[in-house]
């Protein structure tokens, strides 16, 4: 599967409300011991990620999880924009996820980023 694909049928999986549907989406792009963290939650292995997509789910009712951008990547690194839109369409949240691709072509991890980047302080 190509990055492109790969975090399409992740992103679907972020849409997908039905669980079983939802599992059969990461069991394609998701290694199975894989590790999801953002400054929310840390999600280790297929069922933890797809719970913690229902709980959002359940805590944001009508609201979606969109890819925004296309992958950047090299070797076995990659990156893309996300943001997620309220059930009144607006963009509610919206950052950056950095993740790794595993020997069998599968997320081996995504560590995800709320918002832009702070600007210097200094």
């Amino acid at each position: 599967m190509t990055p492109d694909a790969l975090i399409a049928t992740y992103g679907a999986a972020w849409l997908e409300e039905d669980e079983q549907a939802r599992l059969g989406l990461l069991e394609r792009c998701w290694a199975k011991d894989g590790v999801y963290e953002d400054p929310s939650v840390r999600a280790e292995g297929r069922a933890a990620l797809s719970r913690h997509i229902a709980s959002v789910h359940a805590t944001y009712p009508g609201a979606r999880i969109e890819v925004t951008s296309g992958v950047q990547g090299y070797g076995q690194n990659l990156r893309f924009d996300w943001h997620m839109r309220a059930a009144d369409g607006s963009v509610a949240i919206h950052g950056v996820d950095f993740g790794q691709i595993g020997p069998d072509g599968r997320l081996t991890r995504i560590t995800g980023f709320f918002g832009d980047v702070p600007q210097p302080t200094g």
